[in-house]
């Protein structure tokens, strides 16, 4: 074990949904017994993980919660670019879009590699629907083979470096183009898959050896660092579908095969351990909720506070922190 105390953050990202009346949301109707214990004995907050003015979405909360928060909207697109491994050019820009029906449920890969190859050099087809666009100039939506290709919103790319060495385990998604775009030390275990289907024993297999090997690496060497971050996709995936019963089924998996692995170890280390969603996911309209999120902080030297569950609607009273001072509060709460 590190020296010194390492902090861990989860990331279920999008697993805060806007509550309704006479419906409970994920977080209250998941089973999540271990989540409930972190929530009892630790300090339940609330999380402004989207900065004021930007637009929700894992490329803002994500780089907020690594300690980077954007001051300007972040370009999607060089968040992929980053994630893919995709070289963009000097003087071009990489552009994030979406192939989707009419409808807007989600083209498969297969698609998306067809409608890549009418569209010629440039055109990446990086996951699912995803496509990368590289280009001058943002190029325009259009439909083709009956589907529509819809380009995101330009940016800036997000800028690090992070303050605390910072080893980041997750899929091939936006968590890894985040964190290789702020000079994470990135690790994509085997099975990662960003949805929910996604290997979470192996994710907490990668985080055990990089807590066991924390020793105050910078990010570029074979040590976990002082702060290690798992991020989580599938509560975010499965609200996109609207997949209210999935978004809990995903919440559940995490209690039992990441969280509960995690607790012990970071427990018999004297460590701690927050979780946060980046941001919230609405199963309803399939969109992002930029309000603040429910958080909890437990492990050595904090204090506890708030609610005994964390849910939207119990921590509701809560503060209200920057998500730069989540993990702060949590190693000075004593």
């Amino acid at each position: 074990m590190p020296d010194r105390p390492v902090d861990v953050l989860v990331i279920p990202d999008g697993a805060a949904q806007p509550p309704r009346a006479g419906v409970q949301t994920a977080l209250e109707a998941a089973a999540t017994p271990v989540l409930d214990e972190l929530a009892a004995q630790g300090a339940v907050v609330r999380v402004a993980s989207t900065p004021t003015g930007l637009p929700a979405g894992s490329e803002t909360g994500i780089a907020a919660l690594l300690g980077a928060a954007p001051r300007q909207v972040v370009g999607r697109g060089w968040v992929d670019a980053a994630a893919y491994g995709v070289e963009v050019p000097e003087g071009l820009t990489p552009w994030r879009a979406d192939l989707v029906y009419r409808s807007g449920r989600r083209a498969s890969i297969r698609q998306a590699r067809e409608v890549c190859s009418h569209l010629g050099a440039g055109a990446h087809a990086v996951a699912g629907h995803r496509l990368l666009l590289v280009d001058r100039d943002r190029p325009t939506d259009r439909q083709l083979m009956g589907l529509h290709v819809r380009v995101w919103p330009g940016g800036a790319p997000a800028l690090g470096p992070l303050l605390v060495p910072t080893t980041l385990i997750c899929a091939r998604s936006a968590a890894a183009g985040c964190g290789r775009l702020l000079g994470a030390r990135v690790v994509v275990p085997a099975g990662a898959t960003g949805d929910v289907d996604t290997d979470l024993r192996g994710k907490a297999a990668a985080a055990l050896a990089a807590l066991a090997d924390g020793d105050g690496d910078d990010g570029g060497g074979g040590g976990g660092g002082e702060r290690i971050v798992v991020h989580f996709g599938a509560p975010d995936e499965a609200a996109h579908r609207h997949e209210a019963g999935s978004v809990i089924s995903a919440l559940e998996r995490m209690d039992a095969e990441l969280l509960a692995p995690l607790r012990d170890a970071i427990h018999a280390a004297g460590g701690r351990l927050a979780v946060c969603p980046d941001h919230g996911t609405d199963p309803v309209t399939g969109l992002h909720d930029g309000a603040p999120v429910p958080a909890v902080l437990w492990g050595a030297g904090v204090v506890p506070r708030g609610p005994r569950k964390l849910s939207e609607r119990a921590a509701a009273g809560a503060p209200v922190l920057a998500a730069e001072d989540l993990l702060p509060v949590a190693a000075g709460a004593a």
